[in-house]
């Protein structure tokens, strides 16, 4: 025998089942959501920079010290990052044209050696990659801001070493012209 339920009893159970549901994909969904509303902020305080020694395609180890008084444009990205593979013709592009003004793109690859040589040398990146293996990926995004780990992942430093911007997702022209152009002045 099949008990009918009224109307009236159903209704309100079905609002609690899905004010439940929608809460916990709001939770889940959160990290998400904070990090695409969260991709571009300024550094509000004067922080020191953490120490970054790593060693380039060609196993010569470089500290970011070395480009200390220039205006460092520090791109974390890798091979399988699809809008890492847009920006970069443009980073290549802004090498070019302002390394005379004190401009220094630096890329740190997050990916294996291969990979990483390969594609720097199809696409012939002119500005310096240097590598971050695998174990220490998620622990150097984190010190430098991005603790999601989403890439790409940027970060603008000024010719006195300190970071003035933070940006997860693609670097475009508006953004170049926006924050990197005064600091070359």
């Amino acid at each position: 025998m099949i008990k009918l339920v009224k109307k009236e009893k159903v209704f309100p159970i079905w609002y609690i089942g899905m004010a439940a549901i929608l809460a916990g994909a709001r939770g889940f969904f959160a990290p998400a959501m904070a990090a695409q509303t969260e991709h571009i902020r300024p550094v509000n305080k004067v922080r020191a920079l953490p120490a970054l020694i790593l060693n380039d395609l060609d196993g010569k180890e470089h500290n970011l010290s070395e480009w200390r008084g220039k205006v460092i444009m520090l791109n974390f990205w890798a091979t399988w990052c699809g809008p890492c593979q847009i920006e970069i013709p443009y980073f290549m592009k802004y090498q070019q044209a302002y390394a005379g003004q004190g401009l220094q793109i630096i890329g740190i690859g997050l990916d294996e050696i291969k990979k990483l040589r390969n594609y720097a040398r199809t696409l012939g990146i002119n500005y310096p990659i240097l590598r971050a293996d695998s174990a220490q990926q998620y622990e150097l995004l984190n010190q430098w801001g991005d603790p999601a780990g989403v890439l790409p992942f940027t970060v603008i430093i000024d010719r006195q070493g300190r970071p003035v911007f933070m940006q997860i997702g693609i670097f475009n022209d508006e953004a170049f012209d926006t924050i990197v152009k005064p600091l070359l002045e």
